[in-house]
């Protein structure tokens, strides 16, 4: 490199360099953000020509991340900097340049730990959240200017533990380090030994870094001559400019700032006068501009925030839980094996459904399986004393792993509250904890394919009395095949009052085939108000064939008043020939103000071919005030050859403002061929104002011959915004060659989001051969929000034999957004035969990366036994993000022999929320002959709990599966239980049992 050249060559030379080394590390700007702990707008204007001199860390870290000679990149950027040569001539005293500090050298906590590997190998890079500028940043940024300026400048940010105290301090520093600014930090041999020992060495353009200042000011033996030798170099303008920066906890603030009474001692008396007017508050919690700031940020790619932000918002402890989180996790990884199963049972029963607040007893008894033997023999009498007090212990932030609860209590007066006064409140029923939210987050991770040891079900069954916390575990015991441990915590939930766990364990009962237990507990549930459970047992019972008991439990609900009951009810009489019972039930309902279920009850006599019957049931509906009873028994009168008594009802309904019956009679006469009826019946409805009448009219005009009336009558219902209308008279001007006006009138329909006649008049323009006329106006359509238009333009040639033009169609539909289009039309001729022309286009859209067409290419090779040729088809499939390529790759690599690669795909399938991927897995590792480990994959399956009774009724193979494997569940060790049998007790049974 050239020894001496100018400030713009300079900067040229460093920014080519950074830029070449970008290229050959093969990385983009964002890729390069990633990797480094600095702002993404930084590091876009480092590479940037044109943009400010990036400051020395910037180029340190940038240089090490492209593996670059970082010493000839700072030697460029200082030599960019027009103060240079004077910045120079400053290099003196204790400190280093600002841009060679790390943060963290400077006590700032970061905010989490890089648990992957980087470029270089590396784990374990200590990270930091992006920052959000608060009231203090202001005056910090403040004292920095001034700094600049020339004057010397001392600020003290006060505030509690990890509010951000540091970080501030840190990020108003970074403008100095673009100007040459040096930082020292004394600490050694000791902080207020390295200061004295320094201070008066300390040159111009100096951060003096004072982090947690009660160790320098409050020393008992030297604080106060380090407060007079930082007053001194305040004042020593020879000496400055300097920035003297800070932190202090109030208290310590607090201490120093007191007056001593008259004769006492004053310690602190050179400490008062420095931090007079020179400390500023830094308050505990984001206020809300802050957290929309931090909000911003999240959204923008920061997961750090983004993170903390799901813990925070509520109470804005944003810092504390940044700076907590790190130590907590530490906490957490290197705890003595009782505190570390301490926490493990909580964050299992977080993850699980249990509140916030856990009984110390709960959680003493689940610890013992989740210590090894070894462990649990070396626990010693004061294990429990001692894992508590260490949890206890707070990190940064004030957060512990696991903290004592104290119950606040009441002040609300009730009409319990004695009229004494007294606290209020009761004796609780011991200790309760609640575990610290990262860790419980944390627990959601780490643990999330484990299931619970047995001592956690025990003492979940033996301690916990919250009905709520017992019916979610319940559904955790049921969703992980701990089948015996979930009826017995539903047991325990009904005991303490939950409904919702007698429904849950009703169908229970009802898989196994106890109808009779499921039936006992779907009438508590009734009893207790859940009249649901009872709806869901009688509709089992009808499936089940049970039509005399689904109608006694109808008969409940109905004298429960449950909507729909009554007509459940009679249309179940009907069925079983009970046609008085059924009747009667209608009129009952009738009497009660509900005409509904004689009118549908009607309807269904109709379906049957009983008129009398039902034109009967139908005139006891409108004699009981049901309205729309009179559509019904004018259309059953027409059909009984009554047309004077069908048009007088039709009549009388259209008086009240429903025209709907009139047309109804018109279909039925032109049914029986009587046209004059019908038209004039339509115009009647057309006369009244139905739109859709004029358009019935137009049509019936029309097939008469008579287009120009046709044409007036549609014309009519379009000036009536009818938009059907307007397409239709779009078609009669199309094809009256009127080609401009037909476009303007489906133009018009388009416009009100109706593109039926744009597509009515692009198929005839096809069926004429303009194709590119029809292709027009089939993308105004999509342009109207149509996008499948195209498609179904293809479909129409497709059908008419025309496939050269279908395919092309279906291509432009693919190219205007629709990218099944292609894959659609190949199902169009696998329907007709036609599999070598399907396979074409599946190829066709396969080589546009179409996922789903992937996947049927594949299958096409799977079928002429090419697995080798599928599989990489699948994987394109699987990268696209297609849900269900990667269980479709686990099983190609597993029939190839790779399980482990088998394992790891359903793996990752179930966490891209493919549950039963590990079932599919275990199916096809049973037909390759290995139950054993097919039972093993289906364990693990059912040990996430992600399968629930919907996910499994919905997939009828994995339910097969598990049913197979586990007939009677699993034991909490995974192994499968035995044959077992519970009653199910009395509400007022001790314990549930």
């Amino acid at each position: 490199m050239q020894e001496h050249i100018g400030p713009d060559q300079a900067l040229a030379e460093l920014r080519c360099r950074l830029q070449d080394g970008l290229a050959e590390a093969r990385l983009d700007k964002a890729q390069l953000v990633a990797r480094v702990d600095i702002a993404r707008t930084t590091v876009f204007a480092a590479l940037k020509d044109g943009a400010p001199v990036p400051s020395a860390r910037t180029v340190a870290v940038l240089g090490a991340a492209l593996k670059l000679p970082v010493q000839e990149l700072l030697d460029l950027q200082r030599q960019s900097s027009p103060r240079a040569d004077m910045e120079a001539g400053d290099a003196c005293g204790p400190g280093q340049p600002l841009a060679e500090w790390d943060p963290h050298d400077l006590e700032v906590h970061p905010a989490g730990v890089q648990s992957t590997l980087d470029a270089d190998g590396a784990r374990g890079r200590r990270m930091l959240s992006g920052y959000v500028r608060r009231t203090h940043d202001g005056l910090l940024a403040t004292a920095v200017h001034d700094a600049v300026q020339g004057r010397s400048q001392m600020v003290v940010l006060v505030g509690s533990s990890s509010t951000g105290k540091t970080r501030a301090c840190w990020e108003a520093v970074q403008p100095l380090a673009e100007k040459g600014w040096r930082l020292w930090h004394p600490y050694d041999p000791s902080r207020a030994d390295a200061a004295l020992e320094e201070l008066h060495t300390v040159g111009p353009r100096t951060v003096v870094w004072l982090n947690e200042a009660q160790h320098y000011l409050g020393d008992p033996r030297l604080g106060e001559q380090v407060a007079s030798a930082v007053r001194t170099l305040l004042n020593d303008q020879e000496r400055g400019p300097v920035l003297i920066l800070g932190t202090l906890w109030p208290e310590y603030a607090d201490l120093y700032a007191a007056l001593p009474t008259p004769g006492s001692p004053d310690p602190y008396s050179s400490t008062r006068e420095l931090l007079a007017a020179r400390t500023v508050l830094v308050p505990d919690t984001f206020d809300a501009e802050a957290l929309q700031v931090a909000r911003s940020l999240a959204q923008q790619g920061d997961r750090l925030l983004a993170d903390t932000l799901t813990r925070t918002t509520a109470e804005g402890r944003v810092a504390q839980d940044l700076a907590g989180a790190p130590e907590l996790l530490r906490r957490y990884e290197h705890a003595t094996p009782a505190a570390r199963a301490l926490l493990e049972a909580a964050m299992d029963a977080r993850r699980l459904g249990v509140r916030l607040h856990l009984p110390q007893a709960f959680l003493i008894d689940a610890v013992d399986d989740y210590l090894t033997e070894t462990d649990y023999d070396a626990l010693d009498e004061n294990w429990v004393e001692e894992s508590f007090a260490d949890l206890a212990r707070p990190v940064h932030g004030k957060q512990t792993p696991l903290r004592r609860v104290r119950h606040r209590p009441a002040r609300r007066l009730t009409a319990e509250t004695p009229a004494g006064g007294g606290s209020g409140t009761t004796a609780g029923a011991g200790p309760v904890y609640r575990l610290a939210d990262f860790l419980e987050e944390q627990g959601r991770t780490v643990r999330r394919a484990l299931c619970p040891p047995a001592s956690f079900w025990f003492a979940a069954h033996t301690h916990l009395t919250d009905p709520g916390d017992l019916h979610f575990l319940g559904l955790a015991a049921e969703r992980r095949r701990r089948l015996q441990w979930a009826h017995r915590l539903y047991r325990q939930a009904i005991y303490q009052g939950s409904v919702d766990a007698l429904q849950d364990l009703a169908e229970m009962r009802w898989k196994v085939g106890d109808v009779q237990g499921a039936g006992d507990l779907a009438q508590r549930a009734a009893e207790a108000g859940s009249t649901s459970v009872l709806r869901w047992f009688a509709e089992g019972l009808e499936e089940l064939g049970d039509l005399k008991g689904a109608e006694l439990q109808w008969q409940k609900l109905a004298d429960a008043d449950q909507a729909g009951a009554l007509f459940r009810l009679a249309d179940l009489r009907e069925r079983t020939g009970d046609r008085e019972g059924a009747e009667a039930v209608a009129q009952s309902a009738a009497d009660n103000g509900d005409s509904s279920v004689l009118r549908e009850l009607a309807l269904r006599r109709d379906t049957v071919g009983d008129r009398t019957g039902a034109e009967a049931l139908a005139q006891r509906a409108y004699d009981a005030g049901d309205a729309k009873a009179i559509g019904h028994l004018a259309v059953l009168r027409q059909k009984a050859g009554e047309p004077k008594a069908a048009e007088s009802l039709a009549q009388r309904a259209a008086d009240t403002g429903d025209t709907s019956v009139l047309i109804r009679v018109a279909d039925l006469r032109m049914d029986t061929g009587d046209r004059e009826g019908a038209q004039a019946l339509c115009q009647r409805a057309a006369d009244l104002g139905d739109t859709g009448a004029l358009i019935r009219l137009a049509g019936l005009r029309a097939a008469d011959g008579d287009h120009e009336g046709a044409e007036v009558l549609m014309q009519r219902a379009a000036e009536a915004d009818n938009t059907w209308a307007l397409g239709r008279l779009a078609s009669l001007r199309e094809a009256a060659g009127d080609l401009e006006g037909a476009e303007a009138l489906a133009q018009r329909a388009a416009e009100a989001k109706d593109t039926r006649g744009l597509f009515r008049l692009a198929s005839m323009r096809l069926e004429t051969g303009d194709r590119q006329g029809a292709e027009t106006l089939a993308r105004r359509a999509a342009d109207a929000g149509d996008h499948g238009v195209l498609f179904r333009l293809a479909c129409l040639r497709e059908r008419a034999g025309d496939h050269p033009s279908a395919e092309v169609l279906a291509q432009r539909a693919v190219d205007t957004g629709d990218p099944g289009a292609l894959l659609r039309l190949a199902g169009l001729r696998e329907e007709a035969g036609d599999r070598a022309g399907a396979g074409t286009l599946i190829q066709r859209a396969a080589d546009r990366g179409d996922p789903e067409a992937l996947l049927r290419l594949a299958g096409l090779r799977e079928e002429t036994g090419d697995r080798e040729g599928a599989e990489p088809l699948v994987r394109r499939a699987a990268d696209a993000g297609h849900p269900a390529a990667l269980i479709r790759l686990a099983s190609l690599r597993e029939r190839a022999g790779d399980r482990e690669g088998a394992e790891t795909l359903a793996r990752r399938a179930t966490d891209s929320g493919q549950y039963t991927a590990m079932i599919s897995l275990a199916v096809v590792r049973e037909e390759t002959g290995d139950r054993t480990g097919a039972e093993t994959l289906a364990r693990r399956a059912a040990d996430t709990g992600r399968m629930s009774p919907l996910t499994l009724e919905l997939d009828g193979q994995a339910n097969t599966a598990l049913l197979r494997y586990f007939p009677h569940g699993l034991d909490p060790d995974g192994l499968p239980s035995p044959p077992w049998t519970e009653a199910v007790p009395a509400m007022d049974s001790q314990n549930g049992e």
